[in-house]
């Protein structure tokens, strides 16, 4: 699984592990056995948010794993309703509190606009840049590694990328197959701006789609792994969630390579964005 020890660099020069594993959705009580089992599989790079109010139990997993801070990557995100500047550096503090560490490799905004307004009409301009001040001086006090964004549309980024003091290392995006912002890939990329996938297998409702099966046949991997590697080859950096620890391990095994033209098979696929029974997004709170 040489995966897990692959590393993309940012565009600050801190090295961020290819795969990355996601904690949204997983109990707070639950998180440091989750976090400890996918640490046991080779996973460094943890990925949790204040709003996902499980930062404590995924701190005390870390702790938990023997492992040494400098070995270990991690990732938490301001809560998309906190739009001043003394309230974001109060909830750094208390998250790093809740985590138990010292610094936090990343810190992200995790959406531009609160989530009842979540890609509304205002994008909060000006509200966003008192984020990003509060952001650039945790960095600066060495609290944070690096500093980056979530959720973020091209007039969002732009806004940051040309008012702020620091270049955002990070854009994490809903990205996976049948839903990707090649738009937004493009404006990053363009940028020196490192496009992270959260939710690559869509929730799980990836996993109905026949022509995604047998592609992935063809391949003689899971449905996945197939999303999972998509997403590595685009130049993302997948962050797969699960609590099995049989799938997680299979999350990590993508050691394969998909052929350009299914590629731009899987590229060309519809845009789906009806998430069935997953389609009420419990962090979205409010909506």
């Amino acid at each position: 699984m040489t995966i897990l020890n692959e590393k993309y660099t940012l565009n600050n020069g801190v090295k961020i592990p290819k795969l990355g594993f996601g904690t949204w959705l997983i109990d707070n009580d639950k998180a440091a056995t989750v976090v400890q089992q996918a640490a046991r599989i080779g996973y460094r790079h943890f990925d949790t948010a204040q709003a996902y109010g499980n930062e404590e139990g995924v701190g005390v997993g870390l702790r938990g794993t023997g492992l040494n801070r400098d070995d270990l990557f991690v990732t938490t995100k301001v809560q998309a309703e906190f739009k001043d500047y003394s309230t974001v550096k109060k909830s750094i503090d208390q998250s790093l509190q809740k985590l138990g560490l010292d610094y936090v490799d990343l810190l992200l905004i995790h959406a531009p606009e609160p989530w009842t307004e979540f890609h509304g009409e205002n994008h909060y301009f000006k509200e966003n840049l008192e984020v990003w001040r509060a952001m650039e001086e945790v960095l600066q006090a060495g609290k944070v590694r690096a500093i980056g964004v979530s959720n973020f549309l091209q007039t969002d980024l732009t806004n940051i990328l040309e008012k702020g003091s620091v270049k955002p290392a990070v854009n994490q995006l809903l990205t996976h197959i049948g839903n990707t912002s090649f738009d937004l890939l493009k404006q990053a990329k363009q940028n020196d701006v490192l496009v992270e996938a959260y939710s690559p297998v869509a929730h799980g409702e990836i996993l109905q789609n026949e022509r995604i099966k047998q592609m992935a046949h063809k391949y003689r991997v899971s449905v996945p792994q197939l999303a999972i590697r998509y997403c590595l080859e685009l130049g993302t950096l997948p962050l797969p969630k699960s609590e099995d620890p049989e799938h997680i391990a299979n999350n990590a095994d993508v050691n394969f390579k998909i052929a350009v033209e299914d590629m731009q098979t899987l590229q060309n696929l519809p845009q789906d964005k009806d998430y069935g029974n997953s389609s009420a997004f419990p962090v979205f709170s409010g909506k």
